[in-house]
């Protein structure tokens, strides 16, 4: 055995002095495998493999060597690393020569060759701070002395992984002239760099790598002045590091980002610069809040934005980002200069001036002063509401004055611009009786869109979705409007079908539904909105081509199971809308499908709700006659109808029935897998499938039941042809519903 182990290791030296870099990686690998016996059987291969790979550390920076050998060098210095970490986390004098060599090769030009290292860097932090890795020290006081002094040997070092990574993201002097695909590789290269930073902050803390990248940003300065022909790049690298950073970053912190957000006003307004500069101060508006000097920088900080919103594009989006973040997290201290924020405002959404700002980034200034206005008194409130909601009335009510021709031709986007600021200041405005009174305001405005433009889906989602917003906020303040509102999509469901109506019923009911005040019109709603959707789909084709239709209207159904069962259960719909969701449990669409499945276990969970178990006789009354059917659509779903994807909800739909009905279910399940031949099943998986619904009957935990489910599901869909066979037997879709007179 000596001599075996002898002549092995001569042959590593012999390996390794020849170079051979993918049969010296093999045996790295091979040496921190698992199934090799791990780091103590190893160690004595690992004591020869180490030295001789270190050995060539010079070169590394070699010049006569080719590319493809320094290459072939770095990455067994990186595969090293990888798989050495642990050993190399516990900061003994070998471990920090290797993390040295890394340091080396996360140094060379060539970025290829530098980003090897960086998974080692990142796997290095999780094993230093991690308690995890210091459990075995058993008690706490040993824990945090030995984490303490292993964060303390690889400070150094994470403090020069910080230098040598930050220039990586520095823009190249021909980007503007590289190839898309390029572009998208350098962006990739910046996302990189940035989780570098993030595993060294969280070694080093955050405040000690922002003293680093500040020294970078002030030698950046110091070198390019602040005129518009200097070299804006360097500045904008070690500006977006900060930015990485910044979640890491005390929100206290009283050293050195003040100096920087002195510095940021100065600096030349050019647009990738400008960009960056916007999205550093975003990131850091919790530490605008929280820190003592932070008031004092708001105002520059409002003109950086202000400027950043009229360059162009990219940097108009960064400054509309940066703005909604401010305001959500310096709200209160915005409350007095609300005259200031408007006049922004106005400008932005007038669409006049300088602002270059999309459609959709000016939905973040929305955000931004719904924010700020939330933070106001009630009394306040209302007014500052209605100057908000003004921008996009107004442009609303020129095109229903022009008369409902044009209202109709208007091209969708025109009017679903303006619905959605709405919209978004109906969800960030939290004054509920505030937000009450505009949509009771808007309302004639509302239904002029919702009856002429009713045939238009884009209008109608965006519509829909406004009322959701005002509905949620507002919650029991809406009074006769949402009547009103119920009353509108009630009849124009009938004749459009809007799935975004059923949606909208959907939110009024989670809101409303255990109000008895509203129990009329929410009952003639449903009835209505249920009746009229069984008729839209009486066939799994029409599921198929209306599957957006299917997964709201049964949204709905759920909604109802839990908020409003006194209204669903006695209504004359409720055993139409089971036998709509039995025609269409198979339908191949995911979301119509999962509300469908849902609809289904809400039911047969129905004892587990106070309030549902007033209606279980009902329940019973309807789902008894149609069990055996029933059984046979969800079996049929498990063995083949339905995606291996769905084999989750339709084995819970399976056992919720089973415990609900008992031994009647049993007996229907039994019915369902006899009709698969035997010559796909055996009597003991079908034996095995059985006891397992037998043991659910009982209520035992679902996880234990899954194996003889997924194991009929599996042999059921070996191939196509048994597949074939199961569904040809259990026929899903020609299953006749049973009538109950």
């Amino acid at each position: 055995m000596k001599f075996w182990c002898y002549k092995e290791n001569l042959l590593i030296l012999l390996l390794v002095s020849l170079l051979l870099p993918a049969v010296i990686s093999e045996l790295i690998h091979y040496t921190a495998a698992r199934n090799s016996g791990g780091f103590s059987v190893q160690m004595p291969l690992i004591q020869l493999i180490v030295p001789q790979v270190m050995n060539l550390k010079a070169q590394l920076r070699d010049s006569s060597k080719d590319e493809e050998d320094v290459k072939a060098i770095a990455r067994l210095f990186a595969d090293m690393g990888d798989s050495y970490v642990e050993l190399i986390a516990t900061g003994s004098d070998e471990s920090i020569l290797i993390v040295h060599a890394l340091l080396e090769v996360a140094s060379h030009p060539e970025y290829d060759i530098a980003s090897m290292t960086f998974n080692f860097w990142h796997n290095l932090q999780i094993i230093l701070i991690e308690r995890d890795s210091y459990v075995s020290l058993g008690n706490e006081a040993a824990i945090e002395a030995e984490r303490n002094r292993r964060l303390q040997i690889f400070r150094a070092s994470y403090e020069s992984l910080v230098s040598l990574v930050s220039f990586r993201v520095q823009y190249p002097q021909d980007y503007s002239g590289l190839t898309k695909e390029d572009q998208k590789d350098f962006k990739q290269t910046r996302y990189a760099v940035a989780d570098v930073l993030i595993d060294a902050a969280l070694v080093l803390g955050g405040e000690v790598t922002l003293k680093i990248l500040y020294m970078k940003l002030l030698e950046a300065l110091g070198s390019c002045g602040n005129n518009e022909s200097s070299d804006w790049r360097p500045a904008e690298a070690a500006l977006y590091c900060i930015r990485a950073i910044s979640d890491y970053v005390s929100s206290t912190e009283a050293e050195v980002m003040p100096q920087i957000m002195a510095l940021l006003p100065n600096l030349p307004h050019q647009p990738q610069l400008l960009q960056t500069v916007c999205l550093t101060v975003g990131a850091y508006s919790k530490w605008l809040d929280a820190a003592s000097s932070g008031l004092s920088f708001l105002p520059s900080v409002i003109d950086i934005l202000v400027s950043g919103m009229s360059m162009s594009e990219d940097p108009a989006a960064a400054a509309a980002s940066a703005f909604r973040n401010i305001c959500d997290d310096c709200g209160k201290k915005f409350c007095g200069s609300l005259d200031g924020l408007f006049q922004i405002y106005q400008r932005a959404m007038s669409g006049e001036g300088v602002f270059k700002l999309s459609a959709e980034d000016s939905l973040n200034l929305v955000e931004a002063l719904s924010m700020v206005i939330t933070e106001l008194p009630s009394d306040q409130a209302k007014k500052a509401l209605e100057a908000l909601c003004l921008p996009a009335v107004t442009p609303l009510q020129e095109i229903i004055n022009q008369g409902p021709i044009t209202l109709g031709q208007k091209p969708a986007r025109e009017i679903t611009v303006h619905i959605d600021r709405l919209a978004n200041i109906f969800r960030y405005v939290n004054h509920p009786e505030a937000v009450a009174d505009a949509i009771q305001r808007l309302w004639p405005i509302f239904k002029a869109i919702f009856d002429l433009r009713a045939w238009d889906m884009r209008t109608m989602e965006s519509l829909c979705r406004a009322c959701k917003h005002a509905v949620r906020t507002s919650k029991r303040f809406m009074g006769i409007t949402i009547g009103a509102i119920l009353e509108e999509i009630q009849g124009l469901y009938k004749q459009h079908h809007q799935p975004c109506f059923l949606y909208l019923s959907s939110e009024v009911i989670k809101i409303y539904g255990s109000d008895p005040s509203c129990a009329n019109y929410l009952k003639i709603l449903i009835e209505s909105l249920f009746n009229h959707t069984a008729c839209l789909l009486t066939k799994i084709q029409d599921f198929t081509s209306r599957p957006d239709i299917a997964d709201d209207c049964f949204l709905l159904g759920s909604r109802c199971i839990r908020y409003c069962p006194q209204l669903l259960f006695p209504s004359v719909v409720f055993p139409s809308l089971v036998d709509c969701a039995m025609i269409g449990i198979t339908v191949q669409h995911r979301e119509a499908s999962n509300s469908i499945l849902s609809f289904l276990s809400d039911l047969f969970d129905l004892d587990k709700s106070s309030q549902g178990k007033h209606y279980l006789s009902i329940r019973d009354n309807v789902i008894v006659p149609r069990g055996a059917s029933l059984t046979r659509i969800l079996v049929a779903s498990l063995t083949g109808a339905l995606p291996s994807s769905r084999l989750e909800m339709v084995t819970y739909a399976l056992v919720a029935l089973t415990r609900a009905y008992g031994m009647p279910a049993l007996g229907w399940a039994k019915e369902s897998v006899s009709l698969i031949p035997l010559t796909v099943v055996t009597e003991e998986e079908r034996s095995r499938f059985l006891q397992a619904l037998s043991q659910a009957a009982s209520g035992p935990d679902t996880k234990f039941l899954t194996v003889p489910f997924e194991e009929l599901a599996e042999v059921c869909r070996r191939n196509r042809t048994v597949q074939e066979i199961v569904q040809g037997a259990l026929r899903p879709h020609e299953l006749n519903i049973v009538t109950v007179s």
